[in-house]
């Protein structure tokens, strides 16, 4: 939960002040003096934990579990940002941080940007999930798994199932006294199978999370179609054929297919490649970028979504921000900085890796909202063209939008129908121009599962994707047929 009030009797919403030697007053009163004069910044102090278990082979091949905390203390003067951070948590170290980045003190307005608004809302719950489930259950979950995928197909040659947990509090101090806390979980459940036949080897995976307890991934029916989904995609992939080349009509599937949106797409319209015009979309605002119908948004207030936070790393609450409606650019995804320099409101988007990174802007969980279609009849209306279900890794350029990913399950469309499965598939094109060539709209919206990693300037978030089965005109597919 967040809390923005000065304070707080919750043991976990008042960690720093009661697990370290820091004092609220003193803290205080040395982000004040460090930040006089500025037109913004803050103290960010987290701690954090995280684990992983890794089974493989039949074994337990790795576990971890780390414990970080630090601070990072921000300034800011017009364009220009002073950061200096630590891992020790003392009044020492935030005086040597204060005389760091009061060295950019120049050319700022005097005009310090006001304060977040405040929120008590509650998007995940403020428990540690690390500490929920003993060690021995979550290694035994892990070996169930392991022997339950191989006893569903002989052909298995390989298993592999990874748990990944971490628990996250932050405070974030500003000089007009101005805090907010914030408690975050999140969880994973990985699965993947490689399935065999003769000499050729092909791979399947599952995944889910999101900000929430272990309990959900321990339920048996959630990671048995887990493992059912990771052999179906394998299984298909052994059955798969020589993708076409060439422009043809390209059927995007719902829900994980959404990651070429966010990265195609998304990316152009954050804020900071907006105000310095690196951005395809920038200056268009008010103008059409897509075709009839599509709307785009960004949602952090999604309950224990993945990419949701109940207030952002700069603490402004996040919220539910429409991008493109009806084909019109309406705006993009602001952190403070930007949106103070281009005049506009910040929209809790403002995100950093850690205490040791600086905020940017970021995605939470950005999708395609729902048309009218039925997929089926999106698929009948394709005589000849390619449906692609699942997406791997793909490549962008911001300035020009142009884009490259490679497909891990898709297929040919014969006659309006699904035919055989392709392998080596891949889609080129530029997002800008992508959303132009939508002609159908699916009414079957679909979110990620909760495996979304978002990367931009060296720091890694998480992140949700989404969209509904979209049929797009023209792209360029890449493939391996002679």
């Amino acid at each position: 939960m967040a809390e923005s009030s000065t304070n707080s009797s919750t043991p976990s919403l008042n960690f720093f002040f009661t697990e370290s030697d820091l004092d609220e007053v003193k803290t205080a009163a040395i982000v004040e003096d460090s930040l006089q004069g500025m037109d913004d910044g803050e103290l960010y102090l987290e701690s954090t934990q995280s684990e992983s278990f890794t089974f493989d082979d039949g074994r337990l091949k790795g576990a971890s579990f780390d414990s970080s905390q630090g601070f990072g203390l921000r300034a800011v003067c017009g364009e220009s940002t002073g950061f200096a951070h630590s891992n020790e948590l003392s009044h020492a170290a935030i005086k040597r941080a204060g005389e760091t980045v009061r060295a950019i003190k120049s050319g700022n307005s005097d005009v310090t940007s006001g304060a977040p608004a405040r929120t008590n809302k509650q998007l995940y719950s403020p428990d540690n999930p690390l500490t929920g489930i003993d060690f021995d259950k979550k290694v035994s979950l892990l070996q169930e798994i392991d022997a339950y995928t191989r006893a569903q197909d002989n052909r298995i040659r390989q298993v592999s199932a990874s748990i990944l947990g971490s628990w996250q509090s932050i405070e974030i101090i500003r000089a007009d006294g101005h805090r907010v806390r914030d408690v975050r979980p999140l969880v994973r459940l990985n699965v993947s199978v490689v399935m065999g036949e003769g000499d050729r080897q092909e791979m399947g995976y599952d995944g889910a999370g999101g900000r929430q307890s272990y309990d959900f991934l321990f339920d048996e029916s959630a990671w048995q179609a887990q493992v059912h989904e990771a052999i179906r995609q394998a299984n298909v992939n052994l059955e798969s054929v020589a993708a076409p080349a060439g422009e043809m009509t390209v059927v995007l599937g719902p829900g994980w297919p959404g990651v070429l949106l966010h990265e195609a797409i998304g990316h152009g319209l954050e804020g900071d490649f907006n105000r310095k015009k690196t951005s395809a979309f920038a200056g268009l605002l008010g103008e059409p970028v897509a075709a009839p119908g599509i709307t785009v948004v960004d949602d952090g207030t999604m309950e224990q979504k993945r990419g949701s936070l109940t207030v952002d790393d700069e603490g402004t609450p996040t919220e539910r921000t429409v991008l493109i409606e009806d084909g019109i650019l309406k705006g993009y995804m602001q952190d403070r900085l930007n949106a103070r320099l281009m005049g506009m409101k910040p929209t809790g988007n403002g995100r950093r890796q850690s205490f040791a990174h600086s905020p940017m802007p970021r995605m939470t969980n950005t999708f395609m909202l729902a048309g009218d279609k039925d997929p089926a009849e999106i698929l009948a209306s394709v005589d000849d063209g390619l449906y692609a279900v699942n997406f791997g890794g793909g490549q962008v350029d911001i300035t020009s939008g142009k884009f490259v990913f490679s497909c891990t399950e898709a297929y040919r469309i014969e006659g309006g129908k699904i035919g055989a499965p392709v392998k080596g598939a891949t889609l080129i094109g530029n997002g800008p121009d992508v959303l132009t060539r939508v002609s159908m709209i699916g009414n079957d919206l679909k979110l990620d599962n909760g495996v979304g990693t978002c990367g931009k300037g060296g720091q890694t978030v998480p992140a949700g994707v989404g969209q509904p089965t979209l049929r797009v005109d023209g792209l360029t597919v890449g493939g391996t047929a002679g």
